[in-house]
């Protein structure tokens, strides 16, 4: 048990060094970088300030100013060379300097921890909180009108994209023709300095109520079905038929014996708690103009931040692989008949 848990902690090396070598090297070869970039602001700067006719595609920029550009962004050198700079820094806890916002990516990143932070674990734990339950009572009612019902409207909310139901809900709650019952996006109201303690508690679960709601909405019917069709499996095993036949309750057959083993298919998806600070999705926080991590990784690949981009990657590709394997450190510590070779 041991060697295995130690070979999937050698494992991470190779797969991290995958990951990022074949990221790394599609970013610096995706046309539109940093350099050209750069040449486009400067040739509308020239003919903005100098009232020159036609286009900016028209005024040609020394070939020396562009070698020194490639020099700043470290394009003037094999790419090969640029990911071993790179991994090299890594190593010192240096993720590099933002383009676009002049500081060190660690400094940029750090700031949007608490918006992911606070998403990601409000949305996980209301998801289990709510999906466990309904599962379970799915399971009971196995067939009736309630569980034909509840299963039409969560298979009709997993297939609707979250963006898209939060797009719908800003227009149906957020003001204009309809109510005005939330905000139209953002973390917290703009006076957030000025309030009392429970005033902030009731902005922020304003503010939060409908984007949490679309974060749920991805994993509703995964966690929901799979409690579901876990409870309807043990209730099926023989220690089930045994213990109905010593007399026991059907609530506690259920609540007790079943209910327990049927847990650990959901518990082994605790491991990933450690990837919450990364949750959600960068089109729900842009939707709902929310600057967390996923808002700030879609926005720095389109303006082309690599440092930035490749410090996202760093952090959550690290997070999801220790994540896998304290998923299956739980598994084994939930249901001990599991053993890995």
């Amino acid at each position: 048990m041991t060697g295995y848990f130690v070979r999937r902690f050698l494992l991470i090396i190779p797969t991290f060094l995958g990951i990022t070598l074949a990221v790394f090297v599609m970013m610096h070869f995706v046309p539109g970088g940093p350099v050209e970039r750069q040449i486009m602001r400067f040739k509308m700067a020239l003919t903005t300030e100098g009232g020159a006719s036609g286009t900016a595609l028209s005024i040609d920029i020394p070939e020396e100013a562009i070698e020194e550009m490639r020099r700043y962004y470290g394009f003037d050198k094999p790419v090969h060379i640029r990911y071993a700079l790179w991994l090299w820094n890594l190593l010192h806890l240096d993720l590099g300097r933002s383009y676009v916002y002049q500081d060190p990516v660690w400094d940029v990143i750090k700031s949007r921890f608490p918006v992911s932070i606070f998403l990601g674990l409000t949305g996980f734990f209301l998801s289990y909180i709510v999906c466990i339950p309904l599962g379970v009572w799915k399971a009971i009612k196995h067939g009736s009108r309630f569980d034909f019902g509840s299963s039409f409207i969560v298979f009709l909310g997993y297939s609707i994209p979250g963006w898209a139901l939060g797009a719908a809900l800003l227009v149906l709650f957020g003001g204009g023709s309809f109510w005005n019952w939330f905000p139209l996006g953002g973390f917290r109201p703009g006076n957030w300095e000025y309030l009392s303690f429970f005033e902030k508690i009731t902005a922020q679960l304003h503010h939060m109520f409908l984007p949490v709601l679309c974060y749920m909405l991805g994993s509703f019917a995964t966690l929901t079905i799979l409690m579901k069709n876990s409870l309807m499996e043990n209730l099926g095993q023989d220690y089930i038929r045994t213990a109905f036949a010593k007399g026991l309750s059907e609530r506690r057959v259920i609540f007790v014996h079943a209910l327990r083993n049927s847990l650990i298919p959901i518990a082994t998806g605790l491991g990933h708690v450690i990837g919450l600070i990364l949750a959600g999705s960068f089109l729900i926080e842009k939707v709902f103009n929310i600057d967390g991590m996923g808002y700030l990784g879609y926005t720095s690949i389109l303006q082309r931040d690599y440092p930035v981009a490749l410090g996202i990657l760093v952090i959550s590709s690290l997070l999801m692989l220790v994540g896998n394997i304290l998923s299956d450190m739980i598994y084994v510590v939930v249901d001990p008949r599991i053993r890995f070779k």
